[in-house]
């Protein structure tokens, strides 16, 4: 079965347009990225008013995504230090709207900040939950843990560990994929709405992925993965920028 705009857009690595005004400025810093293969027709559903998934070779993908973020602003204003800073889990999906935008639409957010939580899920509606959360670093080796709090349930968690290898050099099409992404997709009040972003191109490293326990992809709706992720990556991190919200579909 197809899925969305027979044509995308094309999978950049460098951002495909600026943001001068930003709306929300940000960085996200020692990002683990863990992905697994699904189905279209199993993630089609979860997908908001207007999108479809977004499929490499008839795959679309499920990732689990563990990163710090860092001193979050608005527009040009320097960014907050406490509030602004936080580590955060998210569970995301690969999604193109009827105009032809690439993006991602999360299943959940977990963040270790109420304050911003909240507001993520006021304003943007994004299924942002507050968690207890740490980002631990011992060399090479990275461990990421979470734990919900509000508004559950309150089992959510994951553990995950990584050891970061070589650089990558000539990412893959399926690393491209999964992390050449310059949106997301959400909904307003059953309007569908495209958040554009930018930022400098991925710096991507290999990882071994050393130990995973988590339900997070499954409270999210999704499959329990029942093998491997066909991707571990790590990233030291970029600065980004998001624009106006606009239409999507």
């Amino acid at each position: 079965m197809p899925y969305g705009p027979s044509t995308p857009e094309p999978i950049t690595a460098d951002p495909p347009r600026a943001e001068p005004r930003p709306l929300l400025t940000q960085a996200w810093l020692d990002l683990a990225f863990l992905h697994w293969a699904a189905d279209p027709a199993d993630v089609a559903p979860l997908l908001p008013p207007g999108t479809f998934p977004d499929v490499l070779d008839g795959v679309t993908y499920v990732g689990l995504v563990a990163f710090h973020m860092h001193r979050t602003g608005l527009f040009r204003l320097p960014g907050v230090p406490y509030l602004g800073s936080f580590p955060e889990t998210n569970v995301r999906l690969y999604s193109v709207d009827g105009r032809g935008r690439r993006g991602v639409v999360f299943r959940s957010l977990d963040a270790a900040r109420l304050i911003p939580a909240a507001l993520g899920r006021t304003a943007f509606r994004l299924p942002y939950m507050w968690s207890r959360m740490t980002v631990d670093r011992e060399g090479e080796t990275f461990t990421y843990t979470s734990r919900r709090r509000l508004p559950g349930p309150r089992d959510a968690h994951s553990r995950i560990r990584i050891r970061v290898g070589e650089r990558v050099r000539e990412p893959s099409g399926l690393e491209h994929f999964v992390t050449a992404r310059w949106g997301l997709h959400t909904s307003l009040l059953g309007h569908p709405l495209y958040l554009p972003n930018t930022h400098p191109r991925w710096p991507l490293y290999r990882a071994e992925l050393t130990g995973c326990t988590e339900n997070l992809v499954a409270t999210a709706g999704l499959r329990t993965p029942a093998s491997e992720p066909v991707s571990v990556l790590y990233s030291p991190g970029v600065q980004v920028r998001f624009g106006r919200p606009e239409r999507a579909g």
